[in-house]
């Protein structure tokens, strides 16, 4: 199978967080979120192992309980983090907070919350291991919304509030939920790279 090398890498280089520019109003069908999960299915675990859960969140009252979680986990934090990067003339971390601030106020709105999760807990101290199974299926989830004209933020300030969610949504106590992503259609499709830096400054050959 030939693939386009120049799609691939705009897919990869233009699938950003979006948060101001999710449409609040337009329906997602849970076909598209199904046939995106499905893609995701394809991404590595550990071992094998294939312990991804998926909790899909379409309910207009459960989203508002979710949303009240997630800013009582909040609280100042992302505010805070605004102003504080504003102080410093860090003009794009400003912009971030802000935008990570908007998503908080409007989470309610957003048409569909998906929680990635994995059965069973991570054994202390090995909780890298433990997640490494998920942000594979996660990304892949979120590459594959792009092309069909979604987008989402991987959000995991939720997870302070794991047994709250827990108990709204019925997970049971040996599942562990990994992140919240808002998932709406988004406003234009004309997203750009990032900024980062050379991989020249941050690779290193065979030693530190």
């Amino acid at each position: 199978m030939a693939i386009d090398c120049a799609q691939a890498d705009a897919l990869l280089s233009t699938t950003r967080a979006v948060r101001k520019r999710l449409d609040l109003k337009r329906p997602v069908p849970r076909q598209v979120i199904l046939d995106c999960i499905r893609l995701s299915q394809q991404a590595p675990t550990a071992s094998n192992g294939q312990t991804w859960r998926w909790i899909v969140v379409d309910d207009a009252e459960k989203r508002r309980q979710i949303a009240d979680l997630y800013r009582q986990a909040a609280g100042s934090m992302l505010a805070d983090a605004r102003k504080a990067a504003a102080a410093q003339g860090e003009a794009q971390t400003e912009r971030v907070y802000g935008s990570a601030e908007y998503l908080a106020e409007h989470l309610h709105e957003v048409p569909v919350h998906v929680i990635p999760c994995l059965m069973g807990k991570p054994y202390p101290g090995h909780e890298g291991a433990f997640f490494a199974s998920i942000f594979p299926a996660v990304w892949s989830f979120q590459l594959a919304l792009r092309p069909r004209g979604l987008g989402t933020a991987l959000t995991t300030l939720l997870t302070i509030k794991e047994q709250e969610v827990s108990s709204l949504l019925g997970i049971p106590a040996d599942v562990t939920h990994c992140a919240l992503l808002p998932v709406a259609y988004t406003i234009g499709t004309d997203f750009k790279p990032a900024v980062r830096p050379d991989p020249e400054t941050v690779v290193h050959w065979n030693a530190w």
